[in-house]
């Protein structure tokens, strides 16, 4: 029997600041290969593929009630919300991708919708350096590393320009699932056990800072695999959501409570910065690459780039992945010492666009990917000065459960690509009490130290510095492919995982595209992930010892183990069958009809 989770409100008291350590997560393998049954399936006409059930199934319900892929994808959003508090949620941001199929009110579009967290107008590129701000998890844990969530402008955005339905029907299954509950599984186990054994080291994090994140998410460390957990205070928000619209989130109760939590623990942020927040919609980045147009997000997401420069080298490049077996020493050689570029010349160039000239064009020329692509040697992998266009300083990658992607397609043809985040688990561990949610640690994204890594091992430029409504790099991938045979949308895919979500993304959609392999084959497939520095070539278990290890070291590889890598989801539409898989490293489910 489920044991109930649900325990009153509070408020969260002054701070008192201890420096410890911010904790890498990894969540458990799972024992063996999955029943793909257990996380995929195919459908007739429309699905949604999400890492958790419920959230996949709000989305459906939707679909089923005549609304359109961007209501579905509302839907799925603030589901996760509800169901996902330590991957994304209210309290962070994201950015989406929507592409339209012959709509009557927009014809057939591809856009972007760019909801990523802004900085605070009290944070600017030295704050993190001074004194008072200097304690070791300013960045990432507690008010100081709050950045403006942008979630919920973003999805009433999309939901107003895009959608069809209402948002009081939108929102409703996230409302039933915060009230009526949710099974936890092993992924929110393993991150509510892992951070609560971090804040249980600190009677004031436990009591105090972070008090609601211990009781109602860590259960006080016994939360396990079966217990039910309810977000009443969550459902309060959403109602008022569904009735009032984002400007309750920014201007009203809602707005004020974060405010009140942020100032409590000593955070800048103030009620003018959260009015401020702004949405921007932007054209997708394009690659033209296999047969098909991707159609990926433009910086401030690294992500897009990093995956459309990869996929612009390889088409450029006289080896081709599949002049090799597919898990081969020469394949994974291949697509990791392209992938190396991306990384590199994301620590030198990227930045948001807003606030200074960000190369795209030069980056994305045929010249450029051309250059890059004649300089690969099949024999050994290159100095480090010789990938992207500068070098860099080490940092070390840790995983990240703190993002979550869906994609949907619904039965007229029209897909949404979004990946969410609210950054670490969790978090900054900073709750709204009153409302249930946790806020972003979102500021960690910036080049918040200079010199240093971030939390993810990512080398970053001057160009992400903080600065006042500046948005932070980030590596989500939301991609959306057309097929440039029919025009129509071939696949929907992106990932979670910190820096992985790039390399995820990037091997299921060869795994799908180049491969041939069938949606569930291509997520369930093995992964590797290299970010350039450090400079190292992480590997799953799986492709780990005997031939295949050896053979990469004697390319020039530093192989390491790291498993999960990432939590990917993924929709594939192939001989007019929808074909949708999440990642079986998470536990989500798709859903459809």
């Amino acid at each position: 029997m489920s044991k109930l989770l649900c325990l009153r409100p509070f408020s969260l008291l002054p701070a008192v600041l201890s420096a410890i350590a911010t904790l890498a997560i990894t969540p458990p393998a799972p024992a063996g290969p999955p029943d793909p049954a257990s996380y995929s399936a195919t459908f007739e006409h429309a699905a949604v593929a999400a890492d958790h059930p419920l959230a996949s199934q709000a989305g459906a319900e939707i679909l089923e009630k005549g609304g359109n892929a961007v209501d579905a994808a509302v839907a799925v959003s603030f589901a996760l919300s509800v169901v996902r508090p330590e991957s994304c949620g209210i309290g962070g941001g994201g950015f989406m991708v929507i592409h339209l199929q012959d709509d009557p009110r927009f014809g057939t579009l591809t856009t972007a919708i760019n909801y990523r967290e802004q900085c605070p107008t009290g944070i600017d590129s030295m704050y993190y350096t001074r004194p008072e701000n200097a304690e070791e998890f300013a960045s990432t844990r507690g008010a100081k590393a709050v950045a403006i969530p942008g979630t919920v402008a973003g999805l009433f955005y999309a939901l107003e320009k895009y959608g069809t339905l209402k948002p009081d029907i939108v929102l409703a299954p996230a409302i039933r699932a915060a009230e009526g509950g949710f099974i936890a599984d092993d992924h929110i186990v393993s991150s509510a056990r892992d951070i609560g054994r971090w804040i249980d080291k600190d009677p004031i994090l436990r009591r105090e800072r972070f008090a609601f994140a211990w009781e109602r998410f860590c259960a006080r460390g016994t939360l396990k695999a079966g217990d039910r957990l309810t977000l009443p205070e969550q459902a309060q928000a959403l109602r008022l959501l569904a009735q009032r619209g984002a400007g309750v989130f920014y201007f009203g109760e809602i707005g004020q409570a974060i405010i009140a939590a942020i100032q409590r623990d000593g955070g800048p942020m103030l009620a003018a910065d959260l009015a401020s927040f702004k949405v921007d919609e932007i054209r997708p980045l394009q690659v033209e690459a296999a047969g098909r147009t991707f159609h990926c997000m433009p910086p401030p997401s690294s992500g897009g780039m990093a995956l459309a420069q990869t996929l612009g080298i390889l088409e450029r490049s006289p080896q081709k992945l599949t002049d090799h077996p597919r898990q081969s020493p020469a394949s994974i050689h291949l697509l990791a010492e392209t992938m190396k570029h991306a990384f590199a010349d994301r620590a030198r160039w990227l930045g948001d666009p807003a606030f200074g000239k960000v190369p795209v064009e030069r980056l994305m020329s045929d010249e450029y990917l051309r250059q890059r692509a004649a300089v690969f040697d099949p024999t050994h992998t290159l100095a480090t000065d010789r990938y992207g266009t500068t070098p860099g300083s080490p940092g070390e990658a840790v995983d990240d459960g703190g993002t979550s992607h869906f994609s949907v397609i619904d039965a007229r043809g029209n897909a949404v690509a979004c990946t969410e985040t609210i950054n670490l688990e969790f978090g900054s561990l900073l709750c709204v009490p009153e409302f249930g949610f946790a806020l972003n640690n979102q500021m960690d994204d910036f080049l918040t130290r200079p010199g240093e890594a971030n939390a993810f091992g990512l080398t970053q430029s001057r160009r992400n510095l903080p600065e006042p409504g500046k948005r932070p790099l980030s590596s989500m991938s939301p991609t959306i492919a057309i097929s440039k045979d029919t025009g129509r949308v071939e696949l929907i895919a992106g990932a979670a995982g910190g820096p992985r979500i790039i390399s995820a993304t990037l091997q299921i959609i060869i795994n799908a595209l180049i491969h041939r392999m069938t949606a569930a084959d291509a997520m369930a497939a093995p992964r590797f992930h290299t970010q350039w520095m450090p400079d190292t070539l992480w590997l799953e278990d799986e492709l780990r010892g005997g031939g295949l290890e050896s053979g990469l070291v004697t390319l020039g590889h530093h192989t390491a183990g790291k498993c999960p890598q990432a939590a990917a989801q993924m929709i594939l539409i192939r001989d007019r069958r929808i074909e949708a898989a999440s990642d079986p490293r998470k536990g989500g489910r798709p859903a459809g009809y």
